[in-house]
């Protein structure tokens, strides 16, 4: 494929970190066994990869809107977690040309949406690897019951493209360990046509036109989960500044949708100081927006440093989004199960939103969604604490979640409370977490048995009585 200037600076850092991977690995690695196929999360039991951590992308995308194709090349540097004979990445449909390890060619197949690695020689316990893949062709989005029977992951847009993954879409464009377990930095190089704009996670290291094709580099410095990972691109007004809290703002919105009153930039810079006050301090380099007009998606995602939305949203979206900055990006979910701990707390992030607000307290916020469902609504049927793969995103894990913040928040009070939202972000920052941790938490910082509470309004299908009736 034609490389641009930013691939070719790929390519050399790619010659300095296989170096460095080379002479890392130790030649010999006796009873050398095949990596797992799968983290073994049991809603995407053949996600995620055993037998290494990933360390680092580095990715190379080149999109050509008019056929729909991608050309990549994407290096990962990972550490092997035994001797390792051969390992897997997730990779759903694209053509992988060829695939080096350690700058060595590597033998390969494919097995469904696996690709089979088996290095030229095994990969000794702790040692670190870089694995070369160089692909191409044209992504396709998922679709089905799990994202609100929309359409998700690579998606094309009038101009270019709109890239949200969550859950298990991020391998639909480049070779991946797909599981939020799996966490890495990024280094994201995108080229697309002269005109266009390439935006994704971190912050801009460079960009520029040549040749007829535009040019981005981005930097994600701080682990990210896969499915947060975005090469979004299209024609964009951007606006860039910094939050009055001090934190870097980049805002990229299609200057075809119409804004109304809805101040995307402005808001975004207020909520990202406002949670850095009640979460604790803001956990990346950047804050920010990408604004696309992507109707066919509606929905909206908590990319990383910078949400991408589908069209304009309301305000209320937007806090949701960036809350998603502390909870779901910097401490993300161990497995999928918990998934409660993103939405549940995204959303009661809206209600503590109006409070700052003025509009309405989160305990009549509560008491409002409460009384809005009878005791036969389908949502109070869903076991919150394991909602399943299909129903994952599902009312009950954004609404019943939130309830069982409040009447945590009612049952241990203020102060212990909004204690303990910058303690779990402190103590899991950038890392991974489940449900019994937060527990656990909330008992040691509040002082008190808090089992039937969380029992009740997270595992127990029925509709819970109100805190204090």
């Amino acid at each position: 494929m034609a490389l641009s200037r930013s691939a070719r600076r790929t390519s050399r850092w790619l010659a300095l970190a296989t170096a460095v991977a080379s002479a890392a690995t130790v030649a010999a690695a006796p009873g050398a066994t095949p990596g797992a196929p799968g983290v073994g999360d049991p809603y995407f039991p053949k996600m995620g990869n055993g037998g290494f951590t990933p360390l680092h992308y580095d990715l190379g995308v080149s999109y050509h809107p008019d056929s729909g194709r991608l050309d990549g090349r994407t290096t990962l540097t990972a550490r092997a977690t035994q001797n390792l004979s051969t390992f897997d990445l997730d990779l759903q449909k694209l053509t992988v040309d060829s695939i080096r390890v350690n700058g060595h060619r590597a033998h390969f197949h494919r097995t469904g949406d696996k690709i089979v690695i088996r290095p030229d020689a095994p990969l000794s316990r702790s040692a670190r690897f870089a694995v070369t893949v160089v692909y191409h062709g044209v992504p396709q989005p998922l679709s089905g019951p799990i994202v609100f029977g929309s359409k998700y992951g690579w998606m094309k847009t009038k101009t270019g493209v709109f890239v949200a993954c969550e859950p298990n879409a991020a391998s639909t464009w480049f070779p991946s360990s797909d599981h939020p377990s799996e966490k890495a930095t990024y280094d994201i190089r995108i080229d697309a046509p002269k005109g266009l704009t390439g935006v994704s996670n971190g912050r801009l290291i460079s960009s520029g036109e040549s040749h007829g094709r535009s040019w981005s580099h981005w930097r994600e410095s701080r682990p990210m989960a896969t499915y947060l990972a975005t090469a979004t691109i299209g024609k964009f007004d951007v606006r860039t500044g910094t939050t009055p809290g001090g934190t870097p703002i980049y805002v990229a919105t299609d200057p075809t949708l119409p804004t109304g009153k809805v101040d995307v930039y402005g808001i975004t810079s207020e909520a990202t100081d406002y949670w850095s006050k009640i979460f604790g301090p803001y956990p990346f380099e950047e804050t920010g927006a990408v604004v696309d007009d992507m109707p066919e998606a509606g929905f909206s995602l908590e990319v990383q440093s910078k949400p991408v939305y589908s069209a304009v949203r309301n305000e209320t979206t937007i806090v949701h989004e960036l809350a998603h900055q502390w909870f779901g990006d910097s401490v993300s979910v161990k497995q999928w199960k918990d998934i409660w701990l993103n939405e549940g707390f995204a959303t009661y992030a809206q209600w503590l939103w109006a409070e700052h607000r003025g509009t309405t307290t989160a305990h009549d916020a509560f008491r409002k969604a409460y009384n809005s469902l009878p005791a036969n609504d389908p949502l109070w049927k869903i076991k919150v604490s394991d909602p399943q793969r299909d129903t994952m995103f599902s009312d009950a894990v954004y609404e019943r979640g939130a309830m069982t913040l409040q009447a945590l928040r009612e049952r241990i009070g203020d102060k212990a409370f909004f204690k303990l939202l910058p303690t779990w972000t402190a103590q899991h920052r950038y890392g991974n977490a489940d449900t019994a941790q937060f527990i656990a938490l909330a008992e040691k910082v509040s002082g008190q048995r808090l089992g039937d509470l969380f029992h009740t309004w997270l595992d127990t299908p029925g509709r819970p009585a109100l805190p204090g009736n």
